[in-house]
């Protein structure tokens, strides 16, 4: 899965080739034809309710693909964000941090070193992953995978 491009008409279209659903069915849930199944298909981007109705049918959280582009992926902490978050500001947002890696990022960032397509510094500059991390991912993979 390449997570700094994300096409969810096609993870969608894996989703439902692996669950075997039916078109008929498909297009019940959603309320549409078969036609519009098939330009959700080609779709890179969806509007967040069908891609919410998405979720449900195959039920896998289809949102995650994006938080998970967003941990990798995003810019370097601005002054404002620094600021905003020490006098912490009220805000209606929910507030999320940042340094809360899943399973799968995991996965993603230590198969990219093992099969040498980045160095640990490689890893640490450009997903901003501290060295200690790293090292403990890498062990505990490595205790995981001699069991």
């Amino acid at each position: 899965m390449d997570l700094k491009n994300i096409n969810i008409g096609l993870s969608i279209q894996e989703g439902i080739a692996e669950k075997e659903i039916e078109m008929e069915r498909i297009c019940k849930f959603l309320n549409c034809s078969e036609e519009e199944v098939l330009q959700m298909y080609a779709s890179a981007d969806l509007n967040t309710e069908v891609l919410l109705r998405w979720s449900k049918l195959l039920e896998y959280d289809f949102f995650r693909l994006y938080s998970q582009h967003l941990i990798l992926y995003s810019p370097s902490s601005s002054r404002n964000y620094v600021v905003a978050t020490e006098k912490k500001e009220n805000s209606f947002l929910p507030q999320f941090r940042k340094n809360i890696y899943t399973k799968e990022i995991i996965e993603f960032i230590i198969g990219k070193f093992l099969k040498g397509e980045m160095t640990k510094a490689q890893i640490t500059k450009e997903y901003r992953i501290p060295k200690t991390t790293l090292y403990k991912w890498l062990h505990k993979y490595k205790e995981i995978n001699n069991d």
